[in-house]
């Protein structure tokens, strides 16, 4: 990474290996937790049982305003739904937990917050909040300062970080993730100016102190796309980033040490996150309210062969702000402009592209295979995960939304901008 500096405190690369493993494997074993920003390794995909294909709008398990505005999604942990919200005038953030069966609020923790500018369609509460099976970690930016903060489920402060304010035109987007016994986070920076610099960086989850952190000067267009995990062949674990700045690029979650990198493949602004295709790892960019380039990338094999593009793509089926979703050897990308787009994972040969209703901020997910994407206007548009088109249901919800549904326990839960929307039956 050019010109970047390095602060690392070594850690035992066994134990945080086996420890990550075991905490993936629960998340695979219950299905049930949502933990992160679209789910378990932020991938989109759910296998709970239950969720309807199509509603009226007065047909919600429950519904409840909410305290704030924002964009984040929902996460779900063990019965209890947390989400923040923010209120821009008042300068404040807040935390809310409720029981997933009811929407009955447990708790809420308040934050205080500083204006900073930001793009008209962003808000201050887009980061979705992380959680693991002792804490949920939740990022708050501002000016000033911003900051990474661990609390229980109880809603007890466990400590709290303190990062560099947001310098980023549009404001801020990637969210936190959980990996062993990190909290990973990029937070990358577009101000030029002394002490300034653009990061991906670890904190101990227990603790919140820095175990590395990758620095580097701000970057022309800081990326919004929160990482993911990908493992080898081997079953070791790297930590993907996808920015303008690097391409999509491998750390190591130990050390933060640069594995691999493909650079200059998204040539453009990057919002969406790095989605993992088989043995592929895709990435979208765009500009200009489109996607300009989707990229598929080959991590190193086996047999010695380096990281490598496999196949980029552009046009109509290229989205900008949404994440694409991978189930079955396909590809579906939800459009920014409407058009969802089925495509071969492999080769990126288009299947279908078809317009049912509006348009696009957040990002789709699969559940059982069956597709569910929520448009700017607030309808949730369902289809099937196949070869063939087929659409389910236009679902509506009443409000605008930007923010990606989350699935859990035979149910979908929703985030429009004042509302939380439970649909399904799912476990009384």
């Amino acid at each position: 990474m050019p010109q970047e500096r390095r602060v690392r405190a070594r850690a035992g690369w066994f134990g945080a290996v086996i420890l990550g493993v075991l905490l993936c494997w629960g998340a695979v074993v219950s299905g049930q937790n949502w933990p992160r920003f679209r789910g378990p390794n932020g991938q989109g995909v759910s296998e709970t049982e239950g969720v309807p294909v199509r509603w009226s709008q007065g047909e919600h398990a429950w519904k409840i305003s909410l305290p704030g505005k924002g964009h984040s999604s929902p996460v779900i942990w063990d019965g209890k739904v947390f989400v923040t919200c923010a209120d821009a005038e008042a300068k404040r953030g807040v935390l809310l937990c409720v029981d997933a069966r009811d929407g009955r609020e447990l708790w809420r923790r308040q934050t205080d917050l500083s204006k900073y500018p930001a793009n008209s369609l962003n808000s201050y509460a887009s980061p979705t909040a992380a959680l693991d099976a002792d804490h949920l970690y939740l990022l708050w930016p501002s000016k000033d300062q911003t900051t990474l903060a661990a609390l229980t489920h109880e809603g007890k402060a466990v400590w709290t970080t303190t990062l560099s304010g947001v310098h980023a035109r549009h404001g801020k987007g990637s969210s936190p993730i959980v990996h062993g016994k990190y909290v990973i986070v990029s937070h990358e920076q577009e101000k030029k100016g002394e002490g300034v610099t653009s990061q991906w960086l670890a904190v101990d989850r227990m603790s919140g102190q820095i175990v590395w952190c990758v620095e580097e000067p701000p970057v022309e267009n800081c990326s919004y796309s929160t990482p993911c995990v990908y493992r080898d062949k081997a079953g070791r674990a790297q930590v993907v980033f996808a920015s303008n700045a690097h391409g999509i690029t491998a750390i190591d979650p130990s050390t933060g040490d640069v594995l691999w990198k493909v650079p200059s493949v998204l040539g453009d602004r990057v919002v969406s996150s790095p989605v993992i295709a088989g043995d592929a790892i895709i990435g979208t960019c765009g500009a200009g309210g489109r996607g300009k380039r989707l990229t598929a990338v080959a991590p190193p094999d086996q047999n010695g062969a380096s990281a490598r593009e496999v196949y980029h793509l552009q046009g109509k089926v290229v989205p900008y702000v949404p994440t694409s979703v991978a189930w079955d050897g396909l590809l579906f990308t939800f459009h920014d402009n409407g058009l969802i787009s089925c495509l071969d994972s492999k080769t990126g040969a288009t299947i279908w592209s078809k317009k049912p209703a509006g348009r696009f901020y957040g990002s789709p997910i699969c559940v059982n295979g069956i597709l569910y994407g929520v448009t700017t206007s607030g309808e949730v548009v369902v289809l099937r995960a196949g070869r063939e088109y087929e659409l389910l249901g236009i679902n509506p919800l009443g409000e605008k939304s930007h923010a990606s549904p989350a699935a859990a326990d035979g149910r979908l839960y929703v985030r429009t901008f004042s509302h939380l929307v439970c649909i399904g039956p799912g476990k009384p």
